[in-house]
């Protein structure tokens, strides 16, 4: 028994690397803000051992090595204005152009707009690549304001806190370190409102873009953190 219990171990070991190396899945993370989507792309990373790559990481990461692409960009975001479709998708695809993703990866936050997805789609069809999965963490509006609006951030050593799921021991008292807590300005409710706003009009087509594509997938975010993460397993495949 003890035999078949070690061998059993060891075929599972050697499953898991076998399909780390093999798999090949470019993933799309959609949601709204605070639908959790980006805690999502973070477990599906570990698990599938591909790379989360958000535009913010990619933007900072060629800005600090001064990369022709990163200057571009820095010009102009320098002068407050947003970085041009067709500059963020040639950042996108140098990106997803290295080593560690040739399993695959997760966009998290790109893209955000039809054009954008409509440039990714022609940018990877030129390397004879397409987008595999579109995942939708679908969070009612209600609950996403719900979610951040009771948000609490201490103003000494920025732990956060919730005043419904994970509230502190004294009410507007950080437990670590004693001071207060306040309510950031994103998480009030007429922040909260007005970017869910922009994001059903701007993002929200995505959802039908790659619907008709055939790749769209939604699950359920309004479940425990660990039920939303075994649905898109589901999707996946394990």
């Amino acid at each position: 028994m003890m035999y078949d219990y070690m061998c059993m171990n060891l075929w599972k070991k050697h499953l898991l690397i076998f399909r780390k190396g093999k798999i090949n899945m470019k993933i799309i993370m959609l949601g709204a803000p605070g639908a959790g989507k980006g805690t999502q792309a973070k477990k599906i990373a570990e698990k599938y051992g591909i790379p989360h790559i958000s535009t913010g990481d990619i933007f900072r990461a060629n800005i600090k090595n001064g990369t022709e692409l990163g200057k571009k960009a820095k010009t102009y975001m320098d002068q407050g204005l947003l970085v041009p479709d067709e500059l963020t998708v040639d950042l996108v695809i140098d990106r997803v152009a290295k080593e560690d993703c040739k399993n695959g990866y997760i966009l998290d936050g790109f893209p955000r707009t039809i054009p954008q997805a409509e440039s990714l789609d022609v940018a990877l069809s030129k390397m004879g690549e397409k987008i595999d999965y579109a995942i939708n963490v679908e969070v009612p509006d209600e609950n996403i304001v719900k979610r951040m609006s009771g948000r609490r951030a201490c103003l000494g050593c920025g732990a956060t806190y919730h005043v419904e799921f994970n509230a502190p021991k004294t009410e507007g008292v950080c437990d670590a370190c004693g001071e207060k807590l306040v309510l950031r300005d994103d998480d009030k409710e007429e922040t909260v409102l007005k970017r869910l706003g922009v994001y059903h009009d701007q993002t929200q087509p995505l959802i039908d873009y790659y619907a008709k594509a055939g790749v769209m997938k939604e699950v359920d975010g309004t479940v425990d953190l660990e039920d939303v993460f075994q649905a898109i397993v589901d999707v996946l495949g394990e």
